[in-house]
């Protein structure tokens, strides 16, 4: 049997020496594969997110560039010379260098002024683009609402801005409004809606750009844009029959309108300076309408100071204003946003031929390549599955380190527990630890406590608290010092411990001897100490001691004890009740004295 089992055992270790090695070198070379697969793909995904970051770099550097062909292309759908885009793109650049704006956005805005106002020429489009953001900015409105504004004034001045010149016009239009918006605390969107609701009544009334935009301001310190131009408008409306009715001219001798301050100055002469209830229903009969009557109302008290608009918005004739109030908007991150754009723009214009050369061939070749896809199908086919298998074998890798990563989190979980399990058990060894230094301690202060020396020092200490219990120390201290906290707890807590003593005391059999003991101490420092104290009744003054006055016969008596070690020559010399020792004293002193209270 033994040679048998010899036999197995053999045949069991022949067997794992063979199979160790091929074992061993299946595992390193998958390891090995897996590796390899792993930097394979790894490289592959490297090379792919490197080329993907190129291009996205490249992309989004030249983002400006585009943005900008981009908007250049919307203009030159107008019919724009490439000559007057060159200088739009030029004006664009230095416009957003200095007032931090974009650039294709400066060129965008352009696109409604092209389209409102034909002929513009020789730099002209660049001009009037760059006179409608400065006020955009300078007046905190938009850049399309302004160049809206532009065209609208345009048209009801047509003939005035041919005559100057349509740059030098724009220039003193954008001043002027510029000067009205700032003298009137109104905006640039809100003067755009004023004269978009006035129209061309007052320019065909023969009323000046300068007289139109003093009235619609100082309308507008009680009233939107909206309601001053249609105040203004309909006073217009009504000024041919109004002079009829009131039998006053409001006309020169042309026929044209006067000027709305000498008008004023007419209706003063006729009203006063202000209007009644009677007054104001007649110029409503005159006027046709409340608004009319409104605007007079508010204007004739105001004459003086539309006077002055009038004169200082006159004196405007360029945008140098403006500009200025431009400047105060800039904010220096978005101007330095913008600089950056700018010479990046400049850049990649200079970069633009070769990337677009470059962009085309390659969409060349691709498109060639999909000519390729429709003639041979097939291997179209196999082209599609070697990429699928690609993919295929990336996901496997991919799950795999994904199978690897979970094992390796078991696994820390795991070394984690058990750390877990390491910390409590050696929690639990210092917990006994300190159980055992504790008991040895409590069996030490027993060891002492039951000893001679130990009984010694608990009868002393039993007497010590017991003749201040008796002569009323504690609560004397306790009273003293009744308003700390912290004391009161230490008392209290040396009040349980003098009471645990008694106790101990008595479950010793050491009650009776102690309490005698601490009688006859206490007269003792009564007489040797303390003056006489008034006589105290017995049962009240020692109805403490009553459970302690018979000492047990059955056991040892702690007097003798105390008596022996102490000496036992001489006795006391007795007083009344009170004892005067001369020699140290002897047990049959402490029971004469018991004798003597008991009576």
């Amino acid at each position: 049997m033994s040679k048998t089992v010899m036999e197995k055992l053999m045949v069991t270790i022949g067997i794992t020496d063979q199979m160790a090695g091929p074992a061993a070198s299946i595992n390193k070379t998958i390891a090995g594969m897996k590796q390899n697969a792993t930097a394979g793909f790894g490289a592959i995904t490297g090379g792919a997110l490197g080329l993907a970051g190129a291009g996205m770099a490249i992309k989004e550097f030249m983002a400006p560039v585009y943005d900008m062909q981009r908007a250049l292309g919307e203009v030159r759908s107008l019919g724009t010379a490439e000559k007057e885009l060159a200088r739009l793109e030029k004006t664009a650049l230095g416009f957003s260098v200095k007032y931090g704006e974009s650039a294709a956005g400066f060129v965008r805005s352009s696109y409604d002024i092209q389209s409102a106002i034909g002929g513009l020429v020789d730099g002209e489009l660049a001009k009037f683009t760059e006179a409608s953001n400065i006020l955009a900015k300078g007046t905190k409105a938009d850049a399309g609402t302004i160049t809206a504004y532009m065209g609208t004034m345009y048209g009801i001045f047509q003939d005035q801005a041919i005559k100057m010149g349509k740059a030098e016009w724009v220039q003193m239009l954008t001043g002027q409004t510029a000067e009205a918006v700032r003298m009137f605390k109104t905006s640039g969107a809100e003067m755009s809606t004023a004269f978009t609701s006035l129209g061309a009544n007052a320019q065909s009334a023969g009323i000046g750009m300068v007289e139109q935009m003093a009235v619609l301001g100082t309308l507008q310190a009680t009233m939107s844009g909206s309601e001053a131009g249609t105040k203004y408008k309909s006073f217009l409306n009504g000024v041919a029959q109004a002079q009829e009715k009131l039998g006053i001219s409001f006309t020169d001798s042309q026929g044209k309108m006067l000027p709305m301050l000498d008008i004023l100055q007419r209706l003063k002469g006729r009203f006063g300076e202000t209007l009644d209830v009677a007054e104001g229903a007649e110029l409503k009969q005159a006027f046709g309408s409340d608004e009319a009557v409104g605007l007079v109302k508010l204007l004739m008290g105001q004459t003086e100071g539309l006077g002055k608009s009038i004169a200082d918005i006159g004196m405007i004739k360029g945008m140098d204003n403006a500009a200025k109030m431009a400047q105060t908007m800039v904010d220096p991150w978005e101007q330095f946003g913008s600089v950056t754009e700018a010479l990046r723009i400049k850049i990649g214009g200079a970069l633009l031929p070769t990337i677009n050369g470059l962009l085309g061939k390659m969409s060349e070749g691709l498109t060639v390549v999909m000519g390729w896809t429709a003639e041979f199908p097939n291997i179209t086919k196999l082209v599609g599955l070697l990429a699928l298998g690609i993919l295929g074998l990336g996901a496997a890798v991919g799950l795999v380190s994904i199978l690897s990563g979970i094992g390796s989190l078991f696994m820390s979980a795991f070394g984690g527990a058990m750390l877990l399990v390491k910390v409590l058990a050696f929690g639990l060894t210092a917990g006994l630890v300190i159980l055992k230094l504790a008991l040895l301690a409590v069996g030490a202060v027993m060891a002492f406590l039951l000893s001679p020396i130990g009984l010694i020092v608990l009868a002393v200490g039993a007497v010590i608290y017991l003749i201040g219990d008796w002569l009323g120390w504690w609560d004397k201290l306790k009273d003293s010092v009744g308003n700390i906290d912290w004391l009161q707890k230490i008392l209290g807590w040396l009040g349980k411990v003098g009471d645990a003593i008694k106790k101990a005391m008595k479950w010793l059999g050491l009650g009776g001897d102690i309490s005698a003991d601490v009688t006859a101490s206490s007269s003792m420092t009564t007489s040797a100490v303390m003056p006489e104290m008034p006589a105290l009744q017995p049962q009240e003054s020692f109805s403490m001691l009553d459970d302690v006055r018979k000492p047990d016969a059955t056991l040892p008596s702690a007097s003798d004890s105390l008596a022996a070690a102490m000496g036992s020559k001489g006795g006391p010399t007795i007083t009344g009740n009170n004892f005067t020792f001369q020699n140290p004293w002897r047990p049959s002193d402490a029971e004469n004295w018991a004798e003597l209270q008991a009576g």
